[in-house]
C-alpha cells in the first residue's frame, strides 16, 4: 500500500515558507548597521555649526602685538566689505571706534557670525536669516547706545581739555568677597551680610541683619 504523501508534501510547504519568512531576517543585522551610520553621518551633518572655531576675544585678546593687529585688520577688511555696506551700521558707527573695547568686541563676534552664516560646511539660509533679523541690528543697536556720538577728540589728552578715561574698570567690592563667599556658601538662606563701612568689613565675624 502506498503511503498517502499529502501530509509530507504540506510539511514541506510549511518549511519552505519558514525558510522564506527567515531568509530576509539574516540580513537584518547588516541593515541595522547601514541604518546606525546613517543616524551618525546626520547627527554629524547637525552638529557641524556647532564645532566651528570659536570667536576671538578682544576684551580677552592675548597680549603679543602681532596677534593684536591681526585681528584689528580682520575686522577692518570685514567692516568695509560687509558691516558698513548697510546705512544703519554708518550712521551708528562713531570714528574711534577701535577706541572703545566693547565697540571691537561686538564686531569682531559679529564678524565671525556672519562667517558661520555664510561659509564653510556649517554655512545655512537660517543662519544668514539669523544675523540680518536678529545679530546684526542687535550690534548696531548696542553700539550706537554705548558709544553714541563719541569723536575722536573726545580721546585726547591736552590742557583745559576733559577726555574720556579709557582705563580698565575697576570691580567694586572686592574687601567683601570673604563676606559674601562665607554667606553664599553656608548661609544663602538668610540675608545678605551688611555692606560695612569703613576698613571694618573684614574685622572679625561678618555682620548679619
Amino acid at each position: 500500500m502506498t503511503p498517502d504523501p499529502s501530509p509530507l508534501t504540506g510539511l514541506a510547504r510549511e518549511v519552505d515558507g519558514l525558510r522564506r519568512a527567515v531568509d530576509p531576517l539574516r540580513e537584518l543585522p547588516g541593515r541595522v548597521d547601514e541604518l546606525a551610520q546613517l543616524v551618525a553621518r546626520l547627527a554629524d551633518s547637525v552638529a557641524a555649526p556647532s564645532r566651528r572655531a570659536p570667536a576671538p576675544s578682544w576684551l580677552m585678546a592675548p597680549t603679543d602685538q602681532g596677534d593684536v593687529r591681526l585681528l584689528l585688520d580682520e575686522v577692518v577688511s570685514w567692516l568695509g566689505a560687509i558691516y558698513l555696506r548697510y546705512p544703519d551700521a554708518v550712521q551708528g558707527m562713531p570714528e574711534c571706534w577701535p577706541w572703545h573695547p566693547d565697540a571691537v568686541e561686538e564686531l569682531l563676534w559679529l564678524m565671525h557670525a556672519w562667517a558661520a552664516a555664510y561659509q564653510g560646511d556649517g554655512a545655512s539660509v537660517a543662519l544668514a536669516a539669523d544675523w540680518h533679523d536678529r545679530l546684526r541690528p542687535g550690534v548696531v543697536r548696542r553700539i550706537r547706545q554705548s558709544v553714541g556720538t563719541c569723536s575722536r577728540d573726545n580721546h585726547r589728552t591736552r590742557p583745559g581739555w576733559t577726555s574720556l578715561d579709557g582705563s580698565a574698570p575697576v570691580v567694586a567690592s572686592l574687601d567683601a568677597f570673604e563676606a559674601i563667599t562665607d554667606w553664599w556658601a553656608s548661609r544663602r538662606s538668610e540675608p545678605a551680610p551688611e555692606p560695612a563701612q569703613g576698613e571694618d568689613f573684614l574685622s572679625g565675624e561678618a555682620r548679619y541683619r
